[in-house]
């Protein structure tokens, strides 16, 4: 690496992840270069369980603000001191050397994108939907997937929509579309499959297809969560 290489500033949002938050942060520390991490955030929205403590014992920054995952995402931007800030959910593993990976890009020209995404699943179902997140198109990405983002574009874009309690993941996406080449990385981001195991895979999928195509059509940012605590959240 270059001398004076930036450094990537890892923000995890939770609320009440006791289950799976030391589980992530230990990953992430056996799983990147130490040189390459400037810190680790946790931005907590009002966790009830063990989170806080567990994260903090991790050796986390552990943050706290309003709830709601833009906000918070938001929030560990504002107390972010890297130049490229990696956004992670707590159920996605990303993969080994994901930081040299993230830099590799960065040095290539790249200012923002994501990992394309397996999951934890054997369903065939489940992996064909898994295989379209290799194409750049804005319809197959999703928060799922991890991103990651420079800084200064993150500031430029005002980052996440925070009227958007559910697809602001994508929100964001879309409009980073718009302005710089959004790369897909070539390794694989590990997430849960736990949600379309209890709710059943064709179901909840077509559910996340329906919000994505309300969204086509004009859908405001509270239509969707009406139409997710109606369908997905129950």
């Amino acid at each position: 690496m270059k001398k004076n290489n930036p450094k990537i500033s890892i923000i995890i949002p939770v609320l009440n992840e006791a289950t799976s938050i030391a589980k992530l942060l230990r990953y992430l520390n056996s799983n990147s270069t130490a040189k390459n991490i400037k810190e680790i955030i946790v931005v907590d929205g009002g966790s009830s369980d063990e989170t806080v403590n567990i994260a903090t014992h991790e050796k986390a920054y552990v943050f706290h603000s309003k709830k709601g995952r833009a906000k918070q995402m938001n929030f560990g931007a504002q107390k972010a001191t890297g130049e490229i800030l990696y956004f992670l959910h707590v159920d996605t593993l990303p993969p080994k050397n994901f930081d040299e990976t993230i830099l590799k890009a960065f040095y290539q020209g790249s200012k923002a994108g994501c990992f394309r995404m397996k999951f934890d699943s054997s369903s065939k179902f489940l992996a064909f939907f898994a295989w379209l997140t290799k194409l750049n198109f804005k319809v197959c990405r999703g928060g799922d997937q991890s991103l990651f983002v420079t800084k200064k574009i993150f500031q430029k874009t005002k980052g996440f929509n925070e009227d958007y309690i559910v697809y602001e993941d994508n929100e964001l996406i879309e409009r980073l579309y718009q302005i710089v080449d959004f790369k897909i990385l070539p390794k694989y981001v590990i997430t849960s499959a736990r949600r379309y195991e209890e709710r059943g895979e064709i179901a909840l999928q077509y559910h996340f297809g329906m919000i994505h195509l309300k969204r086509y059509f004009g859908a405001s940012p509270e239509q969707l969560y009406e139409y997710y605590k109606r369908k997905i959240a129950v």
